[in-house]
């Protein structure tokens, strides 16, 4: 397949022809009654510019892109494609003008199979022709995809993947990727950045949101920051630093956090031993040999791919999957492998899964009821069978001010949160309880540099009042700027724990990938 495989020469010569912007938003404005998500955005893009979107969560970014992707109506405003004024009225009129778009929240079909999502988007096709196609992409990509895999088993790095072949198979004009390195490894995002740069060239406008600010330095020529709505600087992110980007995104400097070292002397509060575990569906990972501690006071980083055992450990951890044995998972000193989730959190243990939305917390439920979620077993906020309804929308109220959640009036439902607010509130919903055990996943997958700022600067503060921390990433920004030590995982084994300081960028990559340095021991290949 041919670099400008998604390009024909002739579209190529129809971009640059018709207007230098091939797309424009003038004053485009979005009311929700007295809430104003974008106002008076303006916005332009020519034809094979990579052009970042910047701004904290609320700040209107998802409100704009989905209004150019058809999925919601402007309030005023127009957008302009190829110099004509356009309306659209859903993504069939965006998809048919050459628009494609990755959401950061998966759209996906959970019981079929990859091939059979991917045709789903691509009616136009035949089955085998969508499965030929995949596999030439996929492997074109680097994404690894079983086109016969059936989504539900999949690690939400693999379902990224998904998202992001099936929209380059629409062949589109003007790419919007939400999020789309938030659960790749470093290797695949610089993978994912060659392959923009590709359909750059090739005269693909790519719309680029992230909140990893140095890879849009990386790979973005120009970038629109919103602020409240507004735009607040356009400006070219190679001239600028992080912080500097990051200052304009929140209103204010953000501080670095720096962790101090864990205390050599501290009590083990988490101790894993020789944990062993059959996957529990058929693409599932098996956990072997698993054996780690965390200590009071410190904060213990889990490095690797997606897929490579993260969900199956996180579960093991938290109970909802049970250990062989009792003793191959302790607590503050006691056994409780074969212990589900309530007896773990009365052992004053917090779990925050990867997934906020549908795992952490129910979409439909207000925030009262899923605070009550991990409470329920430690609080009295149920008597007599009945749940104390003040009591809980006391707490919902107390992790909203606590950890600067920013949701509606009243007792909203999960769902009608962004995600890095509902993230810090199924955080906070956790460290309010001052837990002596936090097993995190993914703690600020997706949020901006302002959320991600809060729930890192609270897990630190969290350890310094000397409870033990287990931070599940893909980030390695994040764990080597919180963590006290780090492990890696892969193929569902773990390497031994090392000071933060032991280790470089390159050899926790390399780890992850299975391969260790030459001179070290001997290569070992990945497979």
């Amino acid at each position: 397949m041919q670099p400008c495989c998604f390009l024909e020469q002739s579209r190529q010569v129809e971009f640059l022809a018709v207007s230098d912007h091939i797309v424009e938003l003038r004053g485009i404005t979005k009311r929700y009654g007295d809430l104003l998500a974008n106002d008076s955005v303006d916005l332009a893009m020519s034809s094979g510019e990579i052009h970042a979107l910047l701004g904290e969560n609320g700040a209107g970014k998802s409100t704009l892109v989905k209004i150019l992707y058809g999925v919601i109506e402007p309030t005023a405003g127009e957008i302009v494609w190829k110099g004509r004024p356009v309306i659209l009225e859903s993504p069939v009129d965006a998809r048919a003008l050459g628009i494609g778009m990755v959401f950061q929240h998966f759209s996906l079909f959970e019981d079929l199979t990859v091939a059979e999502n991917v045709a789903v988007a691509l009616p136009h096709m035949s089955f085998p022709e969508v499965r030929k196609r995949l596999e030439g992409v996929s492997r074109e990509f680097g994404f690894a995809l079983d086109p016969d895999r059936a989504v539900w088993t999949l690690s939400a790095g693999e379902r990224q993947r998904i998202e992001i072949v099936r929209c380059l198979l629409q062949e589109p004009k003007l790419l919007i990727l939400d999020e789309p390195t938030s659960v790749l490894t470093p290797q695949e995002a610089e993978t994912l950045f060659v392959t923009l740069e590709r359909l750059s060239a090739a005269g693909c406008a790519i719309l680029y949101i992230s909140h990893k600010l140095e890879e849009v330095r990386r790979l973005c020529r120009s970038a629109t920051i919103l602020r409240n709505g507004r735009v607040v600087a356009t400006l070219d992110p190679r001239q600028r630093s992080a912080r500097e980007i990051a200052a304009l995104m929140v209103g204010t400097q953000v501080e670095t956090v720096i962790t101090e070292e864990a205390l050599a002397d501290r009590e083990p509060v988490l101790q894993v031993a020789n944990l062993n575990m059959l996957p529990e569906e058929v693409h599932g990972r098996a956990l072997s040999t698993i054996t780690f501690d965390v200590r009071a006071g410190e904060i213990f980083g889990i490095a690797g791919i997606a897929g490579n055992g993260q969900p199956e450990l996180f579960a093991a951890l938290s109970g909802e999957r049970l250990a062989p044995r009792p003793d191959a998972i302790r607590i503050a000193g006691q056994a409780c492998g074969t212990s589900g989730i309530d007896a773990r959190r009365r052992r004053s243990a917090g779990f925050v899964p990867e997934e906020r939305l549908g795992h952490a917390a129910a979409p439909t439920h207000t925030l009262s009821e899923n605070a009550l979620l991990s409470h329920h077993a430690t609080s009295p906020l149920i008597r007599g069978g009945m749940i104390i309804a003040e009591a809980t929308r006391r707490l919902a109220r107390d992790i909203i001010k606590a950890f600067d959640v920013r949701a509606p009036e009243g007792d909203p439902e999960a769902r009608m949160l962004s995600g890095g607010n509902l993230q810090k509130f199924v955080i906070g919903r956790e460290i309010i309880r001052q837990p002596k055990l936090l097993v995190v996943d993914q703690p600020t997958w997706g949020v901006d540099a302002g959320a991600a700022q809060i729930i890192r600067r609270a897990l630190v503060d969290l350890a310094r009042r000397g409870s033990a921390i287990l931070v599940i990433s893909q980030d390695l920004d994040e764990l080597l700027e919180l963590t006290d030590r780090l492990a890696v995982i892969r193929d569902g084994s773990l390497t031994p724990a090392r000071p933060r300081s032991a280790w470089t960028r390159e050899e926790i990559g390399l780890a992850m990938l299975g391969v260790r340095p030459v001179g070290q021991s001997e290569v070992v290949h990945a497979s």
